[in-house]
């Protein structure tokens, strides 16, 4: 299993993000959470098998129509073994 941490900036809240995201991670089998951040960026952990996290890693550095993805980071996390996706509140 992969598990990665990504923060993701530019115009990505108010246009959908987090729950399109919540939609595209259940579809390609992905667990993890997204939540908005206070100064503006998106915030998520995914975690699937390697090819089931890259799609949604492509799909994240696009994001849905309306949202205009300036940069996305990604860092390796711990696999944590949980099971569903969730939009968590802002942080």
């Amino acid at each position: 299993m992969k598990r990665v941490h990504v923060m993701v900036r530019g115009e990505v809240q108010g246009v959908g993000y987090r729950y399109t995201l919540r939609m595209v991670a259940r579809e390609a089998g992905v667990s993890g959470w997204v939540r908005n951040r206070r100064e503006g960026s998106v915030e998520a952990e995914l975690e699937g098998t390697p090819a089931q996290v890259d799609e949604v890693l492509a799909w994240m550095a696009e994001g849905p129509p309306g949202s205009r993805v300036a940069e996305a980071t990604v860092t390796d996390a711990a696999p944590a073994g949980e099971a569903g996706f969730e939009v968590r509140a802002t942080e």
